[in-house]
């Protein structure tokens, strides 16, 4: 199963469960990362005044845009909130304990 697959399957649960607060620090983090640029990121924002609606547009932008972006979310998202992670069962895709230093580099992997 692909990584943009595994969102697929998550992604209704992602948008029931994961909070504005972790939400804005996601997309932060996935502008840093060079996911998305600030235009796409204010469009998600500005665009959707529902939390719903951000986190269902976030997740189908990064889809969009591919494997890495998608390795980069999932990454992402087990740093800012592991036990989310969990619940979609996405830890398993993201880095093992020990597996970096803490200092989060979306390029390195395992």
């Amino acid at each position: 199963m692909t990584i943009a697959k595994k969102l697929l399957d998550v992604r209704s649960e992602f948008v029931k469960r994961v909070s504005e607060e972790i939400l804005m620090q996601l997309l932060d983090d996935l502008e840093t990362d060079g996911v998305f640029n600030l235009s796409e990121k204010r469009a998600i924002l500005e665009g959707n005044q529902i939390s719903a609606n951000k986190a269902r547009e976030t997740i189908d932008a990064v889809r969009m845009k591919g494997q890495r972006a998608s390795d980069i979310m999932i990454k992402r998202l087990h740093q800012i909130d592991p036990t989310l992670s969990n619940q979609l069962g996405l830890s398993s895709l993201s880095p093992a304990k020990g597996c970096y230093d803490g200092s989060f580099s979306p390029y390195s992997y395992c």
